[in-house]
C-alpha cells in the first residue's frame, strides 16, 4: 500500500517545513515517489544521470532549476542527493556547480557559487547498490547541514588554489589530484561541448566545461 503524503511539490517556506517534507521520503522507493508525480522510473541510470535528483527537487518544491542559486531560493538551502553503497558510504563524488572560467578577476570565496550552495545543504541519501533495481531503490533520512568553520576553511583553500590556476591560464593542468576536498572535473556530454577560457598569456581559448565536485572522503565525514 502506498504511503500517504502531503504538501509535496510545494516550495517550503521554512527550513523546518523542508525537513518535514523530506522526512516523508524516508523509506520510499523511487517508484512510489515517481507515481505521486505521475512520472516513469528509467531503468538505465547511466543514461539518465541526475534523474533521481530531479525527482527529489520536484517532490520537495525546489525553485532554482538551473539558476546559479541554492535550490530552495527563498530559504537559501541547496539540495544534494547522495548515493550510498551497501555499506552506507558515499558511492561517488558530489557535483556542486559549474566552474566559471571567464570574468573571474577579483572573485572572492564568499561571493562564489560554491560557497553559496554549500553554506546550507539538505543532504538526501539514496540507495545506489547496483543489485537493487532502480524502481526499488529507496530514499534515506535527510540531514540539514552547514560546514563547520574548519570544513569551510578546507573548502575555501581548495577553491582558491583551483581558481588561481584558472586565473593564470592553467586550467588544462588541473587534474584529479588537485584539491584535497574540493576538486574540478570535466563536465560535458561529449568532447565537442567546449567552453571559453584563457591561456597563461590572456589569449582566448576553448576547453571542456568543468564542474566543482566534493570528494567522497569529505562527504563521508558528514554522515559519520
Amino acid at each position: 500500500m502506498d504511503k500517504i503524503i502531503s504538501d509535496f511539490n510545494q516550495p517550503p517556506k521554512t527550513e523546518q517545513q523542508l525537513l518535514q517534507n523530506a522526512e516523508q521520503l524516508a523509506g520510499m522507493t523511487f517508484q512510489q515517489v515517481a507515481k505521486q508525480l505521475a512520472l516513469n522510473v528509467p531503468q538505465d541510470q547511466k543514461r539518465h544521470k541526475g534523474w533521481v535528483g530531479e525527482l527529489a527537487e520536484k517532490f520537495l518544491g525546489a525553485t532554482a532549476s538551473t539558476l546559479a542559486e541554492p535550490d530552495f531560493q527563498h530559504i537559501g538551502v541547496e539540495l544534494k542527493t547522495i548515493p550510498l553503497n551497501k555499506h552506507g558510504r558515499p558511492a561517488e563524488s558530489t557535483y556542486v556547480s559549474t566552474v566559471p572560467m571567464t570574468n573571474i578577476a577579483g572573485l572572492r570565496w564568499q561571493d562564489s557559487i560554491v560557497c553559496k550552495k554549500l553554506s546550507r545543504v539538505l543532504w538526501l541519501p539514496i540507495e545506489a547498490d547496483k543489485v537493487i533495481a532502480m524502481d526499488a531503490r529507496r530514499f534515506g533520512s535527510a540531514t540539514l547541514w552547514s560546514p563547520t568553520p574548519t570544513q569551510e576553511a578546507m573548502l575555501r583553500a581548495d577553491w582558491e588554489e583551483l581558481m588561481e590556476m584558472i586565473a593564470t591560464g592553467e586550467i588544462d593542468k588541473i587534474s584529479s589530484t588537485h584539491g584535497q576536498h574540493l576538486q574540478i572535473r570535466p563536465k560535458a556530454a561529449n568532447a565537442r561541448s567546449l567552453g571559453r577560457a584563457h591561456t597563461a598569456d590572456g589569449d582566448p581559448t576553448s576547453t571542456l566545461p568543468r564542474g566543482f565536485y566534493l570528494r567522497t572522503s569529505f562527504t563521508k565525514t558528514i554522515f559519520e
